[in-house]
């Protein structure tokens, strides 16, 4: 798939201490050739410093989440292959090259990034246990990596999809949906870090909302099994 272009999607909401950096690494990837990133209504200097590193910002009046704030960005991108990145990744979101990789060999349809263990204890297991035996349930597959956000793809898959879900269950249905339409999917070890949340209120209340985000996309395709 020589001399395809390459676009990267990062939508951002509150992210000023990282996006600079991450726009930055993804920036030093040579197949890349565009860079959009989805300022989510923040509060704060995220769209500047992505504006600043070099990004396209695209900034939204009101928050509309991880989902819709990529469907936006879907609208504007004219690239062949994909990229989906993290806000918080700072530099290791360098290592994006490694999904592209595959795709750009015709070796996958979509690629995953399967991050190092985490550095501290943050959750108890609950969603991604929710998210990986949703996955397969639905495809008989087991997918070590169900909740991560650094995806590189071909246009045609997210055309095939429709677009993205809404909220935090993005990722899960995506992938369900792509094995199901046929498209082969490959994890990828990465060196990529990013915030992770701890065993505190913020970290609870955020696995809590992406508990219920996983739950529902798993429903609605229950609904239609």
């Amino acid at each position: 798939m020589t001399g395809k272009k390459i676009s990267i999607l990062i939508p951002a909401h509150n992210e000023e201490k990282y996006i600079f950096d991450t726009v930055a690494a993804v920036s030093h990837i040579a197949e890349v050739n565009e860079i959009v990133v989805i300022d989510d209504a923040s509060a704060d200097n995220t769209a500047r410093l992505a504006a600043d590193a070099g990004a396209v910002v695209i900034s939204l009046p009101r928050n509309i989440g991880k989902g819709g704030a990529l469907n936006r960005g879907l609208k504007t991108i004219t690239g062949d292959i994909i990229a989906l990145v993290d806000a918080d990744l700072g530099f290791t979101a360098v290592d994006v090259k490694k999904l592209i990789a595959p795709v750009l060999a015709d070796q996958a349809d979509m690629t995953i990034a399967r991050f190092p263990r985490a550095r501290k204890k943050g959750g108890f297991g609950l969603v991604k246990g929710l998210a990986k035996n949703g996955i397969k349930f639905f495809v008989g597959i087991d997918v070590t990596a169900p909740l991560s956000g650094q995806r590189v793809m071909k246009r045609s898959v997210i055309e095939s999809l429709g677009g993205f879900e809404s909220g935090f269950g993005v990722e899960v249905g995506m992938t369900i949906d792509a094995i199901r339409r046929g498209f082969r999917i490959m994890e990828v070890e990465v060196n990529m870090t990013h915030a992770e949340t701890g065993r505190d209120l913020k970290g609870f209340m955020h696995r809590g909302k992406q508990f219920l985000h996983v739950a529902r996309v798993l429903a609605k395709r229950l609904a239609v099994r």
